[in-house]
């Protein structure tokens, strides 16, 4: 992980102290997980929201959650973001300065078959954590959105101030809608809100459904992984040190509402008629999916059987961001390379993980 040379001074620190506690949804999940622990490491009280969904293998989300709660400053509550009057008890009992949503149904091929629950997660629990933000009145709230949104945009790499009017998959739309839904609440009530859309997250205690998890456990059980577009694909991929980092950084720097705006940043996505805006984190930089699972071979000192498939419904055969912005508002830009990046997982896979 490194920083690099903000292209003009960071706006870092600006009321970093006054934020002390951080109600994130999701911490049961891979990345709420490692934001949360780095939170408490700084510092923050953190409560932690999470329906404990059976999506995936919900041990894994238990070992999770045992580790935070092992943290001094952190507490948590198993409930579902759909139960308002749960939600709305705890965040009023903790009076957070910050909520961080991540909370989500998550995966892009399951959404071709499971709608419903993006629907009802993504969208209906967005809803309520947005009244309950607004209800409260945070200082600053978070929502992660997602580098799906970008659908079948040909313009690389992808900007946030690019147009993203055609989301390819029920995943992608639901997450647009849920930044449009959000504009109208940071408009309507100024309510400070920053979306950053990640793009292709890996590391350690990673989701088992993501594809360099499922690539590491069949090339150790020498079994065929599945290549699809037949190995054509490219991704920015980051690891999920360098997301937390930019959100951390991202935290104190809630957007000013129109009137208390100075000259803005260059390349902002800075709404003009709200405290609200997009901020890209990736690693700005497309890797060949063909070099991804060559970097996984030598890692784990094995080779892969490729079984090549045509595209999946719903997939880009692309995604690369720019993150000048991120880096021009903190002076952070993730620059973690791909071995650095994929060892830490490959060495928790061998030894928490292989079953």
């Amino acid at each position: 992980m490194a920083a690099h040379p903000a292209d003009c001074p960071p706006q870092a620190g600006r009321g970093a102290r006054r934020v002390q506690k951080i109600l994130i949804t999701g911490t049961a999940g891979f990345i709420g997980f490692h934001l949360a622990r780095q939170l408490l490491a700084a510092g923050h009280r953190v409560h932690g929201y999470d329906g404990m969904t059976p999506y995936y293998d919900v041990r894994l989300k238990q070992q999770r959650h045992a580790m935070l709660l092992a943290l001094p400053g952190f507490t948590a509550t198993e409930a579902m973001l759909e139960d308002m009057a749960t939600l709305e008890t705890v965040a009023g009992d903790f009076a957070p300065d910050a909520i961080i949503h991540l909370a989500a149904q998550a995966g892009v091929r399951y959404s071709l078959t499971h709608p419903r629950s993006y629907v009802e997660t993504n969208f209906t629990g967005s809803f309520n954590v947005l009244e309950v933000a607004k209800a409260l009145k945070v200082r600053h709230l978070m929502i992660a959105s997602t580098s799906s949104v970008y659908g079948a945009n040909p313009e690389m790499p992808f900007h946030e101030t690019d147009r993203t009017d055609h989301p390819l998959t029920v995943y992608a739309a639901t997450k647009k809608a849920v930044e449009a839904l959000s504009h109208s609440y940071a408009h309507l009530w100024e309510l400070p809100i920053t979306l950053f859309r990640f793009f292709t997250v890996y590391g350690a205690w990673g989701r088992p459904d993501l594809a360099y998890f499922k690539f590491t456990e069949a090339i150790l059980r020498g079994q065929p992984i599945d290549v699809y577009n037949h190995g054509q694909l490219w991704r920015d991929f980051t690891a999920v040190e360098d997301l937390v980092e930019g959100v951390v950084r991202l935290l104190p720097l809630a957007p000013p509402v129109p009137a208390a705006r100075a000259t803005p940043v260059e390349g902002d996505s800075l709404s003009p008629i709200a405290p609200w805006r997009i901020v890209n984190i990736g690693n700005s930089d497309k890797v060949h999916l063909m070099d991804f699972i060559g970097t996984l071979e030598t890692l784990l000192d094995r080779k892969a059987i490729c079984n090549f498939l045509p595209m999946q419904p719903g997939d880009v055969p692309a995604t690369w961001a720019d993150c000048t912005l991120l880096q021009r508002l903190t002076g952070f830009r993730p620059a973690t390379g791909l071995a650095a990046g994929l060892k830490p997982f490959v060495d928790w896979y061998q030894e928490h993980a292989r079953r």
